[in-house]
């Protein structure tokens, strides 16, 4: 059974930064993708961003597109979402997720979930 933690989140201001980290246990992590989702109040939860299970393929939502980087470290069993330029928009509970295969595109199953955290942008 795979357990992620999710850390990283805050209160951030308008044009600021955050960095979130994933770190997986219980799974092959280098075996399969891995990806950030989140869910802001009253709004269904959407696809953030995606990595493949050797980092060298990178999907992103295009609300965030330029402005988000993803990442991982196998050695480390840990995924990070780098986020720049933040918007009130951006606010919401930031979620880990694994899914079933290699690619972590928008279209893939996504069976594992972290318990979120929380990215307050204030203006």
């Amino acid at each position: 059974q795979v357990h992620l933690v999710e850390s990283g989140g805050g209160v951030v201001q308008v044009g600021g930064s955050l960095r979130l980290s994933c770190s997986a246990s219980g799974r092959t992590f280098s075996s399969i993708g891995m990806g950030w989702f989140r869910q802001a109040p009253g709004k269904e939860r959407e696809f953030v961003a995606g990595i493949s299970r050797d980092g060298g393929l990178t999907w992103y939502a295009d609300s965030v597109k330029g402005r988000c980087t993803i990442s991982r470290d196998n050695g480390k069993n840990t995924g990070t979402l780098q986020m720049n330029n933040l918007k009130p928009e951006d606010t919401a509970v930031y979620y880990c997720a694994l899914p079933k295969r290699a690619h972590a595109d928008p279209s893939a199953d996504f069976d594992s979930w972290g318990q979120g955290t929380q990215v307050t942008v204030s203006s």
